[in-house]
């Protein structure tokens, strides 16, 4: 921790401690295992007994002594500095990811559930933090608090987008602590409906993905899911890449679906087989919608995917080398065994104490094959899309 970061910290702690009447102040350093002192000495200069106090700490002792003043006295500042040295050494999120999450709230409510600054309030004390304007029509002036800016300018007036407003909350340079907790409030289910959480959710992964987090689902309030920033490994580079392809393809239910699958691989191997031979019917459904050949509710994932490869000339019958016949038949193969292995390992129907459970590396295959399968009738079908307007002009 360098020097600066240091009295930063130390300042931290003065500038809280010195709110406190003086008379409070000697027994609260007492708490916080700083040097005795009396009320006389605090009542001279506040500010003078917290920092000779802290002068000769060093940094781990001064970040112990801001934590334990945190438990006492939750300060939106000094928990900004504490965790924003706490977080040193741990996988950022860059300025350009921070940018890139601003817009997507761009065009649409912030909060739709309740008034924004309210929302706004509920994280940042915005009431006690300095505001500064420029009006056009009177040249610049002063407010007393960021609040009066932001009614000014996102009430009152329409010149400030939220990018104008994430910036002087100071999000653009904050904690990551203070970034996850304004990301995971903006998703909450009491602030925005169920529809728009859905695809905040995936538009705002799209983005944190690329340095290692991601919105997931941790529990729900009354059937709505609510989401925590949790570190994400995504894994092998053909897990990106299948789910490039199927996030370009339909990200709301196909996306969801993969991912849900991955992030269960390894804790619910049951449910992660399950949502493999799901991902698999869910493209098959889309893709046969889409050609103008819509299944019916009563077809299976073997007739879909029979359906679906006449349509796309997947099956080995369309071919006549010997290659292309093997390979397209391993291929119904793996989307029949992935229906049979979902109907004995998954989680969709009770097996009794005796079945057979899956581990890990049963899920990994399941996924892995289902994500593949996915990902080639995807690509088959926007192939032959190009094919046919080719064709046409």
């Amino acid at each position: 921790m360098s020097k600066i970061h240091v009295n930063e910290l130390r300042n931290a702690i003065v500038n809280v401690i010195a709110a406190e009447k003086a008379y409070n102040v000697p027994a609260l350093c007492a708490r916080l295992g700083l040097a005795d002192g009396d009320s006389s000495e605090a009542m001279s200069s506040k500010a003078r007994y917290v920092s000779s106090r802290l002068a000769s700490l060093p940094a781990d002792r001064l970040l112990g002594v801001a934590r334990s003043l945190l438990d006492e006295n939750e300060e939106f500042a000094l928990r900004e500095v504490v965790d924003t040295f706490s977080e040193r050494g741990t996988p950022p999120i860059s300025e350009l990811t921070r940018r890139r999450l601003f817009g997507v709230f761009e065009g649409e409510a912030l909060c739709s559930e309740y008034a924004e600054v309210e929302f706004i309030e509920r994280i940042w004390p915005i009431s006690t933090m300095p505001g500064h304007s420029t009006d056009p029509d009177f040249g610049s002036f002063s407010s007393p608090s960021l609040r009066e800016d932001i009614i000014r300018h996102m009430v009152q007036n329409d010149d400030w987008t939220y990018r104008d407003l994430f910036e002087r909350l100071g999000l653009l340079h904050s904690s990551r602590a203070l970034l996850f907790r304004f990301l995971e409030a903006s998703v909450h289910p009491t602030a925005i409906n169920d529809a728009m959480q859905k695809k905040r959710v995936e538009r705002l992964n799209t983005y944190l993905q690329h340095d290692g987090y991601r919105l997931q689902r941790t529990s729900t309030m009354s059937g709505s899911p609510i989401y925590s920033v949790v570190a994400h490994r995504l894994g092998s580079p053909s897990d990106a890449a299948i789910s490039s392809t199927l996030a370009k393809f339909e990200p709301d239910q196909v996306h969801a679906r993969w991912t849900a699958a991955l992030e269960r691989r390894a804790t619910d191997p049951a449910g992660a087989i399950t949502l493999a031979r799901t991902l698999v019917e869910d493209v098959c459904r889309w893709l046969l919608d889409e050609a103008g050949a819509p299944a019916t509710d009563q077809e299976d994932l073997p007739q879909l995917y029979r359906k679906l490869s006449k349509t796309l000339k997947l099956a080995p019958d369309d071919h006549s080398e010997q290659v292309f016949k093997q390979i397209l038949g391993n291929c119904q193969s793996i989307v029949e065994s992935l229906g049979a292995l979902r109907n004995k390992l998954g989680d969709a129907h009770s097996g009794g104490p005796r079945r057979a459970r899956p581990a890990a590396r049963h899920a990994e295959l399941a996924v892995n094959l289902a994500g593949s399968m996915a990902t080639f009738l995807v690509s088959t079908w926007e192939a032959r899309k190009v094919t046919v307007a080719k064709a046409a002009n």
